[in-house]
Parts: structure tokens; sequence; C-alpha cells
């Protein structure tokens, strides 16, 4: 592998060797996200928030679909995130209570609509379009197939990774099929939206997995912002004490790596030396990325696993693994740390917003 693939694809874990092996999606009700957005619906308003289950049918799709159902544009439509398709999802859509003839349908008038892969489940009056983020994380409910390995061990891991969270690297869905995204932007095909977000990806597994080689990943240093957990709120350290030891032990505060962008990116001292010399090896992202302007952001460099249980269907052969994830983060973060997988349905290709 180079070692933009290698980043990629096979970044370095926090903790090797990992357990075992073992299978997944061979079929979508082994893989199982559940959205949950954080809040109620408001009871009024002109729209309606469906509750959508959904069965081998990517988001996008599902949109179109409900869209076309009731007479209105695609982009009348709203969803939080972006849900695989290779699985059984339940996520919240938004559709306008007027259709474009006039009609106007009520909560009832859609419980139980279906089509080719998805059903609404729940229907109810809401006050607005669903905006994309908006949502309070993501359960994962995932068959772990045909282990092979030390089980004992496997459970050892989970109940670690519950106390220390993961590295919040980029999944492969965020690079495309094949790595498409970054192949356009290395042969200067770049352009808006998915490639600069793949380069941006990129170069924060890049910081990432330097800090995981120097086992700087959870710790924080003078002159970093930390992020509050399960927030995009982030603040500068001025001084690493018992409280910034405490909180980090807590999975309260998390260290951060940049989103790369134009300007300052709010970092000082040995981590902004760190990160500028890391990022200087990729010229091919960080100068299309310096043309188009984009605001520089942080993402947190580790991820607290919540919820996180193990439970032996067939022992120590078959397992379900299931946790909680803030939005944003990747279930592949979790299971990489733990095993390798077989993924019988190929790399996904939605992310868990």
């Amino acid at each position: 592998m180079t070692p933009v693939e290698r980043l990629a694809l096979a970044p370095p874990r926090a903790v090797e060797p990992v357990a075992g092996r073992a299978r997944i999606r061979l079929e979508p009700e082994d893989f199982e996200v559940i959205e949950d957005l954080g809040f109620e619906a408001a009871g009024q308003g002109p729209h309606l928030l469906l509750r959508v289950r959904k069965r081998n049918a990517n988001t996008g799709w599902v949109a179109r679909e409900l869209a076309r159902s009731i007479g209105v544009r695609d982009f009348d439509v709203g969803y939080a995130g972006l849900k695989d398709r290779h699985a059984v999802t339940t996520q919240w859509f938004t559709v306008p209570a007027r259709g474009r003839s006039g009609e106007t349908r009520t909560p009832t008038d859609w419980a139980g609509v279906q089509g080719e892969g998805y059903e609404v489940i729940e229907a109810h009056a809401h006050n607005r379009k669903l905006p994309r983020g908006a949502l309070a994380g993501n359960t994962f409910k995932i068959l772990l197939r045909d282990f092979e390995g030390d089980a004992a061990m496997l459970d050892r891991r989970v109940n670690e990774i519950a106390r220390t969270g993961v590295p919040n690297y980029f999944g492969p869905q965020r690079f495309g099929r094949e790595l498409s995204n970054l192949r356009r932007a290395e042969t200067g095909r770049g352009g808006q939206g998915l490639v600069w977000s793949a380069m941006r990806g990129l170069l924060f597994n890049a910081v990432l997995a330097e800090r995981i080689q120097g086992g700087s990943w959870v710790e924080l240093k003078v002159g970093e912002r930390a992020n509050l957990d399960g927030r995009n709120s982030t603040f500068v350290v001025d001084a690493v004490d018992e409280t910034i030891h405490s909180r980090l032990a807590m999975l309260d505060i998390h260290p951060t790596g940049p989103l790369f962008g134009t300007g300052e990116g709010g970092v000082g001292g040995d981590i902004a030396a760190l990160e500028s010399e890391v990022l200087a090896r990729f010229p091919e992202f960080v100068d299309p990325l310096q043309e188009a302007r984009l605001e520089p952001a942080r993402r947190p460099l580790r991820v607290a696993v919540r919820d996180l249980s193990l439970e032996w269907l067939e022992p120590a052969r078959t397992a379900r693994l299931s946790f909680r994830l803030r939005p944003g983060s990747f279930a592949t973060a979790v299971l990489r740390e733990l095993l390798d997988v077989e993924n019988a349905a190929g790399h996904s290709e939605d992310e868990h917003d």
C-alpha cells in the first residue's frame, strides 16, 4: 500500500494485536443502525416528521421516493444523516404536510406507508425541515459471524474500549469506492463536496496516525484545542493539570486534529508544529484545499463508545456487538480496534452522520 492508501484503509491501531477475525454483513439484518435525534417532534407545524425503517436501500433513494409520493421537490425532504444501504436502519425524515397539488396529509395518512426497501413506522407533526447534522448519535448492532481468535481477549478488549474510547478515524466510506474521491484529487480532477471532504479526512487521519504512533492521541498538550464530548465546542488548553487529566480519563474531553482550511488553525505550541510537519507531507491535498479557501475546523481524535456490549450468541463463534457513537463517527473505527473483519457487502456506501 502507498502511504495514502494505508491512511485511508488501514491506519495504525491504538492497540495491537487484535483479538481475531470475523465476518460481517452476510445479511442486511446483521448490521443494524438506529438514529437518535435527541429531541421530540414539535407536535404541530407545516412539516411531518417520519420515522422510517429501511432495508437494502440508501438514504437518498428513500428521500426521493418520499418526495415523489407526495408530489414535492427532492429538496423539500429533510434528513439528518446518511445511513448505510447494506443494513437495516431506522432514521428520521421530514416532508411538507402540504404537497404541490395542495393536498394536506396528516400523520395518520403516513402510518404504514411503504415502498421497495422502506416502511414508515411513525409520523408526527413538526415545525421545520430536518437539517443535516441535527442528531444526537447512532446506535449500532452488528452481528459478528464465524469468529476465529481469542474470545476471552475479545471480551477484555471490549471492556477496555468502553473505558478508553477509540481513535476517531474517518472510515473508508469517506474516500469513495476504491478511493475514487482521493484519486480525483491526486490526478488534479478535484472539485467540491466529496473530494474536498476526502482530502480533509485523509489529512486528519494522517495527524491522528502520527499521534497514535507517538503515544499522544489520548493526551492534551498546552496550546492545543480540546473537544467537549458529544458537542462541537472546543477550548484552548492553557495548562495541563489534574482537572484536565481527570476529564480525559472520564471521556469528558478529547484532543483534536485539523479539518484543514485556510487561516489560523487555533492551535499553538508543540501540537501546531507537529501538525504542520505532517500536513507538509501531502502537498497534493493541502494545495488544492488552500485554493478552495475552506474554513478550518477541529475534530476529536478520540470517540467515546457508549453503551458498549458484546453478547455471545454461539460460544466463541457468533456474537452481537452493540454500541452508540456521536454523529460523524464510524463503526469501522470501533470494529478495527477489536478484530479484523471480512465485510461481505464490501465497503459501505454511506457514512453514519
